[in-house]
């Protein structure tokens, strides 16, 4: 069994997607974060996946109060994982007292891979790898790291999760990269939450079928109105995988 995480990206308090992370292709999809997310744990998700874009690109955590806020409203219904310049002990900290239940480190974990050990002292820690052709990306997936994915798979024993995302499919509902995700997979024994490309049903039950596989992200093409988050959650369920951690 697999678990759907739909997706709620956070700019400047409002709900966007970005193409392929673009910050200068944006869409915009409601000024109310809290009420997607009430909407989405209505719908049965028991997980629900935020990210902070503005501190992704910049370290500044102007929307944490807007993350407090779906944990609170969301509470007893599902969970939140949360990431987006979680950099230092710190950060993790506040977000696990807010309610956060784990948090997703990208560039501060490629960088120092250690800190991961340290925050899994506090708090659960997804690992984010996020790639271009296999390269990590950081910053807000504005500058390449030179690591490779399936070396830094190696890097992070402590890690509850790896979150990978194929940048190059991310927005652009073309499908993930079934093959590449479940050779990550089988190189790990880390449960591995899928990103990137999802655009129908089928990409959902697909992806759920890959042993190792325990999380599925999708967010435009909930918005775009692809398929309901119902319907997703229970075709996640339905397929044959592990259990999401």
């Amino acid at each position: 069994m697999s678990e759907l995480y739909p997706a709620i990206d956070v700019r400047s308090g409002r709900v966007v997607r970005l193409l392929q992370g673009d910050y200068d292709q944006q869409t915009v999809y409601g000024d109310d974060p809290v009420a997607v997310a009430v909407s989405f744990a209505k719908a049965g998700a028991t997980w629900i996946h935020v990210v902070d874009l503005d501190a992704a690109r910049s370290g500044s955590p102007e929307n944490r109060h807007v993350v407090a806020a779906i944990v609170d409203a969301v509470d007893g219904a599902a969970l939140v994982q949360t990431g987006g310049g979680v950099r230092t002990v710190d950060d993790a900290e506040v977000l696990r007292e807010a309610g956060v239940a784990r948090v997703v480190m990208g560039s501060a974990a490629v960088r120092t891979p250690s800190i991961v050990d340290e925050v899994a002292e506090r708090i659960a820690v997804a690992v984010g790898l996020d790639h271009r052709a296999g390269e990590l990306a950081v910053h807000g997936w504005t500058a390449g790291s030179g690591v490779r994915l399936e070396d830094a798979l190696q890097w992070f024993p402590s890690a509850s999760a790896f979150v990978i995302t194929d940048i190059a499919r991310d927005g652009m509902l073309l499908g993930p990269d079934v093959d590449g995700l479940a050779a990550a997979a089988s190189a790990t024994d880390v449960p591995i939450i899928a990103s990137g490309g999802v655009a129908s049903i089928d990409d959902v039950i697909a992806l759920a079928r890959v042993p190792g596989i325990a999380g599925i992200i999708t967010g435009k093409a909930i918005y775009e109105g692809r398929f309901t988050v119902a319907d997703a959650v229970a075709a996640a369920r339905s397929s044959n995988s592990e259990v999401a951690p």
